[in-house]
């Protein structure tokens, strides 16, 4: 099967999405599928890029550390008619999600969307940012997904979710899946002595893009009350992004820089030896549609404490392989960590067993294999012809674009301004 897959985030953004169709891409291709990217560039993209064509794009959109597409290079459909894909799987539905929508209705195949995002929680992204704006790229999303062939979701709160909003296209549930080397357990102490922890301290973890929609000013507020209570706890972050000046500002202010141990982006190898230096793994985003660094860290045996939210009450059983709290107050969350410190080794192997129990339910030949068979189902049913041209999603998508136009004006004239200003003070 030719698989045409569009995104407007891959590698080597870090991030959710990006990852999801890392994982995806490499199960297909095992079982002898081609797949075909089509993606914005991204700064440190990989040289000699296989089925992979990348689209221009403006780089740390808005402050955030996305790519905005500029218009489509003609480049891309001559390689379309060759690969002639049997099917167009997008990942979004605005910049490239509107190319894959047309070149599904011009191919007559049909087309898919995983609904990744909770995208009212990315508004601040947005010029003109308003409980108006929230409400139209809701609008957007449920538009675009009805005029969908199928339509992923990638849990089932994110499910009930799309049909009360007015989803009427098929959805299925499918999370992404986590692959076999996530189980494999690594050295979690030589990980701790390598980057300065102690090898018998308690570790808090947090693997995720360092972003303010990821709630990470609660999270660091729980975390410091937790350690001012517990000298012998270090924290463990892996990733990147514009959150992580202020995250070592809020530790520096605490007295805890020392503490807090900031390792960037890992490979997969060096994650998973990460994770398995945990031994909790903390998590207070309440934007996301799936848990996916949570399969991980249970992979490892890492017992979770967490917000209640969609993506998170699916995998997440409270005081079974971890904490699953209601509310959000630094209180609770600080005394979960609590809760899971003061087990007794009896207690925790009990954790980290459910955990582990937990994240086989998420492999990603499991999760592959729906994929590919919502694919074959689509390809073999008779496809209902849906009118592009006169739908509400069009009719809302020159606002989406008329923003972006207008952000890419304004960055270009302060970008200006700032140059010549250096160029005046030197």
């Amino acid at each position: 099967m030719n698989i045409l897959t569009m995104s407007n985030t891959f590698t080597p953004h870090v991030g959710g999405v990006a990852r999801s169709l890392e994982r995806f891409r490499a199960e297909f291709r095992r079982l002898g599928h081609r797949d075909l990217v089509v993606a914005p560039t991204f700064e440190d993209m990989p040289e000699d890029e296989v089925d992979v064509v990348r689209i221009p794009a403006i780089q740390q959109f808005n402050g955030s550390d996305f790519s905005l597409r500029l218009p489509i290079p003609a480049l891309l459909f001559p390689e379309l008619d060759k690969f002639k894909p049997d099917v167009v799987h997008a990942h979004h539905p605005f910049l490239l999600g509107d190319t894959a929508l047309r070149i599904a209705a011009l191919n007559q195949i049909p087309h898919i969307v995983t609904h990744h995002t909770l995208y009212e929680q990315y508004t601040h992204y947005v010029p003109g940012d308003s409980p108006a704006m929230k409400r139209f790229v809701i609008e957007l999303s449920t538009g675009y997904a009805n005029l969908c062939d199928g339509v992923i979701a990638p849990s089932e709160s994110v499910a009930s979710l799309l049909e009360k909003r007015g989803v009427t296209a098929p959805i299925t549930v499918i999370p992404t899946g986590i692959g076999p080397e996530w189980f494999v357990p690594k050295d979690g102490p030589a990980y701790r002595e390598s980057i300065g922890i102690p090898k018998d301290a308690f570790v808090l973890g947090h693997v995720g893009r360092l972003a303010a929609e990821k709630n990470l000013s609660f999270m660091c507020g729980a975390l410091i009350d937790f350690m001012r209570r517990n000298a012998e706890t270090y924290m463990l972050i892996a990733g990147t992004g514009p959150f992580e000046k202020k995250m070592r500002a809020l530790f520096k202010k605490a007295g805890f820089s020392h503490r807090l141990h900031l390792v960037g982006q890992l490979a997969p190898s060096a994650l998973v030896r990460a994770y398995n230096a945990m031994d909790v793994f903390v998590f207070a985003s309440q934007s996301e549609t799936q848990g996916m660094v949570l399969t991980e860290a249970m992979a490892g045996g890492v017992p979770i404490v967490a917000l209640d939210a969609s993506g998170v009450r699916e995998v997440l059983e409270d005081e079974k392989n971890g904490r699953l709290l209601q509310s959000e107050s630094l209180e609770d969350f600080s005394k979960a960590l609590s809760w899971i410190f003061s087990r007794s080794p009896n207690q925790r192997q009990a954790l980290q067993a459910t955990a582990r129990k937990t994240a086989d339910r998420f492999s990603i030949a499991r999760t592959a294999d729906q994929v590919l068979n919502l694919y074959e189902k689509c390809i073999e049913q008779e496809r209902i012809k849906k009118e592009i041209e006169g739908s509400h999603w069009l009719s809302l998508l020159p606002l989406l674009e008329t923003e972006w136009e207008l952000w890419a004006n304004r960055a270009n004239a302060i970008t200006a301004a700032l140059t010549d200003s250096e160029k005046e003070e030197t």
